[in-house]
């Protein structure tokens, strides 16, 4: 009873930490936020003497015209929300389609979204700027630049894992289910949205909040379509540009990174339960 005692003492005092590790960057956000630049230059490891330094920081930023906080915050809100649903509607269908059709071509097909996932996204960087030159050239609609280009690279991005996940949830509802709803007269189509989306529910906020966070805190990506700049900006886009070639603001940069990564953060805090639950679903038969 003494060892188990110790070992659960040393996890717990490991668990804490690691807690103190992964939490101390955001920490260090949170008590910069709430300091002007002098404080953060002398020392950046104190705590803010004046909290109300991170109204003032909130207040400057949405008054900056190189920043546009809402207008960003729109975008960013569009692409996120219209990426997740499309990802998720469609790579739901994919997977149940996959597993339910049992052909040569449905493993074929399922491999190559999985290789999606380990392919990395610098080796495409290039290749995807001329794709969608290419695809303006063909239909003469644009796609640099412009917000329904980036949320179509992030459905090609975004599915493969989704994918995966959907494909092992699915793999695990009985097949009675689906037949007994065919028989009392559901279509296909029916079948999917009547029966199987519900079932899908724990995978399914499990995958809005695993790519949401990565979609709204994506810069790579918006910046190789959209560019700094332009009319369309994201968040961190428009983060970025506080930050200049010989002028530094810390205080309205990590301001705005707070600001920025609060709504995230809210998302997560209501949907854990739901991600913990659709981790754990599809493991036990």
């Amino acid at each position: 009873m003494k060892k188990q005692n110790i070992k659960l003492i040393i996890g717990e005092v490991f668990t804490f930490i690691l807690m103190i590790v992964f939490f101390f960057p955001f920490m260090m956000i949170i008590f910069n936020a709430a300091k002007d630049d002098t404080e953060i230059i002398r020392n950046p490891l104190s705590l803010p003497t004046n909290l109300l330094n991170m109204y003032h920081n909130a207040i400057e930023i949405l008054g900056r015209d190189n920043i546009d906080y809402f207008q960003s915050f729109g975008y960013s809100t569009i692409i996120t929300v219209v990426s997740l649903i499309a990802i998720g509607t469609f790579s739901a269908m994919a997977a149940w389609v996959l597993v339910r059709t049992k052909t040569k071509y449905s493993v074929f097909i399922f491999m190559l979204f999985l290789s999606g996932m380990v392919i990395p996204f610098q080796v495409v960087m290039l290749p995807l700027v001329r794709l969608l030159q290419t695809m303006k050239d063909v239909t003469g609609i644009p796609f640099k630049g412009t917000v329904h280009g980036v949320i179509l690279a992030y459905i090609g991005f975004g599915a493969p894992l989704s994918v995966f996940m959907f494909y092992g949830f699915i793999k695990s509802i009985p097949m009675d289910i689906e037949e007994a709803a065919i028989i009392d007269g559901c279509s296909k189509s029916q079948v999917f949205f009547k029966i199987i989306l519900p079932i899908l529910k724990p995978i399914f906020v499990t995958m809005l909040v695993l790519n949401g966070m990565w979609i709204w805190n994506d810069y790579l990506l918006p910046l190789l379509i959209l560019g700094k700049g332009t009319d369309v900006q994201t968040l961190p886009l428009s983060v970025a540009n506080l930050v200049g070639f010989y002028d530094k603001e810390w205080s309205l940069i990590l301001t705005s990174v707070l600001m920025a990564a609060i709504p995230v953060i809210v998302l997560f805090l209501f949907a854990q339960k739901h991600i913990i639950k659709g981790m754990t679903s599809g493991a036990i038969k």
